[in-house]
């Protein structure tokens, strides 16, 4: 097996390492991963610039680049460029902090997946819910993850998105996505010219407990399936729609 291996985190971080080490024991890796960190970033990618690209060094991998992009750049590069195969897998992770529900929209990790998906190749995005808990946990269920989905054949256009929960883990489930909206989402300040500022936070409202917050809650992990196809197919089918005029 041959996996093509990214991050939000940038090439220095933890999870990555810790996922290179475990999926080096079933697979060869190739790590083409940010330079520095692109947490929130969704799925960017970079033009009307240079997109530079510098060797690293990770530990287990068969080959590391870091890119001074965005994840769904790098998956690209990995894929147009650094490789000359194409990979069996495309795997994004382990992130340090949760992507569930609607989280995912902003999130580089998933994003850094569904890069695969445009490739017509499988992948899987992972996070952990509370940075450094369990992250060790989150990499041997993602090797053995791959073991299974491979003998089941790896399906192309097939994303799986990943959250691990704190604590004793209870098991694995498959889910929707949930919902998690914020509230107080920016800190006002003031510069020292007496202009206002700011700076992104927000509070997580739990009062939408569905899908995969839902079972990350209770001590599972989320195994959640993404479709790049955003169409609203219900609404399509349930109509009647508002006439179009022209």
């Amino acid at each position: 097996m041959k996996i093509l291996l990214t991050n939000d985190d940038g090439i220095r971080a933890p999870g990555l390492h810790c996922l290179c080490r475990y999926l080096s024991k079933i697979a060869k890796v190739f790590v083409v991963a940010p330079l520095w960190e692109q947490s929130c970033t969704g799925h960017s990618i970079t033009y009307g610039r240079p997109l530079r690209l510098h060797k690293a060094e990770v530990p287990f991998s068969e080959e590391a680049w870091a890119a001074g992009g965005f994840p769904a750049d790098c998956v690209k590069l990995g894929l147009e460029h650094v490789l000359d195969f194409k990979p069996d897998l495309v795997v994004s992770g382990i992130n340090s902090g949760a992507n569930l529900g609607t989280d995912i929209i902003y999130s580089g990790t998933v994003s850094g997946a569904l890069e695969g998906q445009v490739y017509d190749l499988p992948s899987l995005a992972v996070s952990l819910i509370k940075e450094g808990e369990n992250m060790t946990a989150a990499a041997l269920f993602v090797r053995d993850f791959c073991l299974a989905w491979q003998k089941q054949s790896f399906r192309p256009c097939t994303t799986f998105n990943i959250n691990v929960p704190p604590g004793p883990i209870k098991g694995a489930k498959y889910c929707h996505m949930g919902r998690r909206t914020y509230t107080n989402v920016f800190d006002i300040r003031t510069d020292p010219k007496g202009e206002l500022y700011f700076w992104l936070q927000g509070d997580i409202e739990a009062d939408d407990l569905t899908g995969d917050v839902q079972v990350t809650a209770d001590g599972f992990i989320s195994v959640t399936p993404l479709w790049l196809d955003l169409t609203d197919y219900r609404l399509l089918e349930a109509g009647p729609l508002p006439q179009i005029l022209f």
